[in-house]
């Protein structure tokens, strides 16, 4: 008995390398993943820890000021975005509408650091940054050991 290893990848070296090359079922580029739209697109996030606070900055490009919806619940940071462009050209024989919409949603789980009442979140060039101040935890009294008399 013989074992033979067959790849799935198309071979220059049988007789079907055409047929191989040309069946697209088991590339990536033609996966259920990329024909879907409901992928959701995720913006890339920086978090840095400075010595009195958090920032977070997070691409966002081509979105305004009131897209935006930050909330704070739970010890967690909640965003979410979401955008709609409408543009319409008529012209004298046709009306052309073009739709565009964006959103994305995040959402952080906070350290026990963080200040509820000193969070402030600025939107520049594409750019959502979120400064997240830090309070002093109280330290845990050590543990007494009381002396029975």
């Amino acid at each position: 008995m013989k074992l033979m290893k067959k790849s799935n990848f198309p071979s220059l070296f049988n007789e079907r390398w055409m047929t191989d090359f040309f069946d697209t079922d088991r590339f990536f580029f033609d996966s259920d993943l990329l024909k879907s739209n409901t992928v959701p697109m995720l913006p890339p996030v920086n978090i840095s820890e400075l010595e009195k606070e958090f920032v977070v900055e997070m691409a966002a490009p081509g979105m305004d000021k009131k897209d935006f919806v930050i909330a704070l619940e739970n010890g967690m940071l909640n965003i979410s975005a979401e955008h709609k462009v409408e543009n319409e050209e008529k012209e004298k024989d046709f009306t052309r509408r073009e739709f565009n919409y964006q959103s994305f949603a995040r959402s952080f789980t906070l350290p026990e650091n963080v200040s509820d009442d000193k969070i402030v979140a600025n939107y520049d060039n594409g750019i959502l940054k979120l400064q997240l101040g830090k309070k002093v935890l109280t330290k845990v009294p050590p543990r007494k050991e009381i002396a029975v008399h």
